[in-house]
């Protein structure tokens, strides 16, 4: 059954990675919001807009305008957590500004452990394996257990760097993101300042949002694909039971055909007074092509019809002709025609050197009747 795992992991993964595309889509396309609370001497914490990392050296004089706009209508009131739980008044007052945002804390220095670390500046690029491997030695917590963050601060020598390391225990951090993990918050970043009056050290950040967003796209799709497999699987069975009916069907079709078959097999008697009266019936009703056919062969060129009508045995023509008594002579001569005559008498207008002429004449049978001709 290892097959039926591997299967099952890489729909797993596939999955996973959708929903991390369709989370990226959105987030790309949502503008992010950003708050921070700054921690204040009496332990409470100050609303304060924030913008995007980095960004607030590049901020236009209108985007700066509307951040002093907006942190004008941001709550003057500290706002109290204890024990990782927000007083329901301040939850209340803190959930519109921060719902969908990305919040940072920002605590005071004397919550973590600072400590300079002096190293070679050719180490820039891997400051963070380097001091991974250095909080064990530098902080009383085990990388693991550490929550930790770094920031150059100044050159010692020409060949060394300084980095300031502000380090603590995750547990200490843990309740301020529970505090905000029930306002919908995209994310929590908690950093300290750093001395100097240089800028935060980041010391951690987490996916809140996210990661619920995720598991419930998960849920979703896991929800969607089970629905288009059943689909998929009810319509292959419904086409197995529609191919058996109609197959059951044409073959009902089949042997009721071939039944009539054998009856008219069996009744196909050629000297059946059925078989006989369908042969007279042919040998008397005249055809109308060979009518057509025979007219238009025995009729000369200066002759033209405008009417022709066939009833029973007899036809009738009507047209034009420069020599209409001809017409009974060359009629009369054809096999297929026998007591031609007018049934209307023959005009001439003034205008016309055409007769207009309407004859009559018996059909002959096309079949005769066997022993018709030696007699």
């Amino acid at each position: 059954m290892s097959w039926i795992h591997k299967i099952l992991n890489r729909a797993s993964a596939w999955i996973d990675e959708v929903a991390a595309a369709i989370l990226a889509a959105g987030e790309a396309l949502r503008p992010p919001r950003f708050a921070r609370l700054v921690e204040q001497e009496d332990g409470g914490f100050l609303l304060q807009a924030a913008s995007a990392p980095d960004a607030s050296s590049k901020l236009t004089i209108r985007q700066r305008a509307a951040r002093e706009k907006a942190q004008a209508e941001l709550p003057r009131g500290a706002i109290h957590i204890v024990n990782g739980v927000i007083a329901p008044k301040d939850a209340a007052t803190l959930a519109p500004f921060v719902s969908h945002a990305r919040v940072e804390f920002v605590l005071r220095p004397d919550r973590f452990l600072i400590r300079p670390l002096q190293l070679p500046r050719r180490a820039t690029d891997f400051l963070e394996g380097i001091i991974r491997a250095q909080i064990d030695r530098l902080t009383p917590w085990s990388p693991a257990e550490a929550a930790f963050g770094w920031r150059p601060s100044k050159e010692a020598s020409g060949e060394r760097m300084l980095v300031t390391v502000a380090a603590t225990a995750r547990a200490r951090l843990a309740p301020y993101v529970n505090a905000v993990r029930g306002l919908r918050v995209q994310a929590v970043t908690i950093s300290t300042q750093a001395p100097e009056g240089a800028a935060p050290i980041k010391v951690l950040e987490q996916k809140l949002e996210g990661v619920l967003e995720a598991r419930r796209l998960r849920r979703g799709l896991i929800v969607l694909i089970g629905a288009l497999a059943f689909v998929c699987v009810a319509s292959v069975i419904f086409s197995a039971i529609a191919g058996s009916a109609l197959e059951a069907q044409r073959d009902e079709i089949n042997q009721s055909i071939a039944q009539r078959r054998a009856a008219l097999h069996r009744n196909g008697d050629a000297n059946s007074a059925a078989a006989l009266a369908l042969r007279q019936r042919k040998r008397d009703t005249p055809s109308a092509v060979i009518v057509y056919e025979e007219l238009s062969r025995i009729l000369p060129d200066d002759a033209y019809l405008t009417e022709m009508h066939i009833q029973g045995n007899k036809v009738q023509i009507v047209g034009l002709a420069h020599d209409a008594p001809e017409l009974i002579h060359l009629i009369e001569q054809s096999p297929h025609f026998t007591h031609a005559t007018f049934f209307a008498a023959t005009t001439r207008s003034q205008s016309e050197t055409a007769q207009h002429f309407s004859i009559e004449a018996h059909i002959a049978p096309v079949f005769r009747a066997p022993g018709a001709a030696s007699q």
